[in-house]
C-alpha cells in the first residue's frame, strides 16, 4: 500500500495513510485506525506509527469525509447534515468500501471515540481479527452532551477553531457535522448496546475515569463474555488515552494483540 493518497469511496476522496510493518515482522492483521468526532490523520500525530512498530503490525490512517484533507461535506448545516444514525452508516456502508478499496480483510480496527463506535459497529456485523476501542460511546449521557456544549463555546469563543484548522482544510465543516449530530435532540436515543452483543471477535475496551465525554459505563455496558472482552480502566485520564495515558495504553493494546494473534 502505498504511504499516503487519496482513495474515492463512495463518491468522496478520503485521506488515507499506510505504513509498513517492520522489517521482520511476522505476517499480521494490520491495524486501522479510527478517529474521534474531531479528529484526522494528522491529529493521531505518530502515534499510529509508534503501535505499528510495537506491535509489529502494518497500520493505515484515514480521514473521514468532511475531516482531514478529505473531501469536505457541502452544506455541512443545512442538506448535508449528518442524520442521527450517521456513525452506523460510516461503519455498515463507507467502512466496508474502504476496506475494499484497500484489499484489507478482516484487519484489526482501533477506534478513538465515535471512532471507537463506528469500529464496534463494524465488528457487530462484520468480521475483524480484532476490535480495540479507546473511550466508545455505546449510549448518549448526560455529561457528555454538556462536554460537547463546552466545546461548541470553545470553538465560537476561545481558540479551539484556530487549533483545529491545522488538521481541517474546512475547519468549520469539520466542527459542526460533529457538533450538530451530537446535539440534535434525535441524537438522545443513539445507543448500541445490542449490537455490541453480536460482536464474535475480541474486544479490548478502554476508558478513563475522568474522561468528561464518558463515564466508565460506556465500557461496563459493553454486554459480551468475559472471555471475548478485556476492559482497561484508567486512573486519572482523560477522554484521549493515547495521549493522557500513552504509555499505558500502548502497552495494553500491544499485549492485546500478542494474546490474539
Amino acid at each position: 500500500m502505498p504511504a499516503m493518497e487519496h482513495l474515492h469511496v463512495r463518491g468522496s476522496r478520503l485521506e488515507v495513510h499506510a505504513i509498513p510493518a517492520p522489517a521482520g515482522s511476522r505476517a499480521a492483521a494490520p491495524v486501522l485506525f479510527l478517529h474521534e468526532g474531531l479528529g484526522s490523520v494528522s491529529m493521531w500525530r505518530e502515534w499510529p506509527a509508534e503501535v505499528g512498530r510495537a506491535a509489529g503490525r502494518a497500520v493505515v490512517v484515514y480521514s473521514r469525509r468532511g475531516y482531514g484533507r478529505s473531501d469536505p461535506v457541502p452544506e455541512v448545516r443545512t442538506a448535508g447534515r449528518l442524520p442521527p444514525d450517521y456513525l452506523h452508516r460510516e461503519a455498515w456502508e463507507v467502512l466496508p468500501a474502504l476496506l475494499e478499496q484497500l484489499g484489507l480483510v478482516q484487519p484489526v480496527l482501533l477506534g478513538h471515540s465515535d471512532g471507537a463506535s463506528i469500529a464496534l459497529l463494524h465488528a457487530s456485523r462484520f468480521p475483524v481479527r480484532a476490535c480495540i476501542a479507546m473511550a466508545p460511546h455505546v449510549m448518549v449521557e448526560e455529561l457528555s452532551i454538556r462536554s460537547i456544549r463546552t466545546a461548541r463555546d470553545a470553538f465560537l469563543h476561545a481558540d479551539l477553531r484556530a487549533r483545529l484548522a491545522r488538521h481541517h482544510n474546512d475547519v468549520d465543516g469539520a466542527f459542526w457535522q460533529w457538533n450538530d449530530a451530537w446535539l440534535d435532540p434525535a441524537f438522545r436515543g443513539f445507543d448500541i448496546r445490542a449490537e455490541c452483543s453480536r460482536i464474535t471477535a475480541p474486544v479490548l475496551a478502554i476508558q478513563g475515569d475522568a474522561d468528561p465525554y464518558g463515564s466508565m459505563a460506556q465500557i461496563e455496558q459493553i454486554d459480551l463474555p468475559a472471555a471475548r472482552i478485556r476492559r482497561v480502566a484508567l486512573p486519572g485520564c482523560g477522554h484521549s488515552p493515547h495521549r493522557d495515558a500513552a504509555s499505558a495504553t500502548l502497552a495494553e493494546i500491544v499485549d492485546f494483540l500478542s494474546r490474539t494473534g
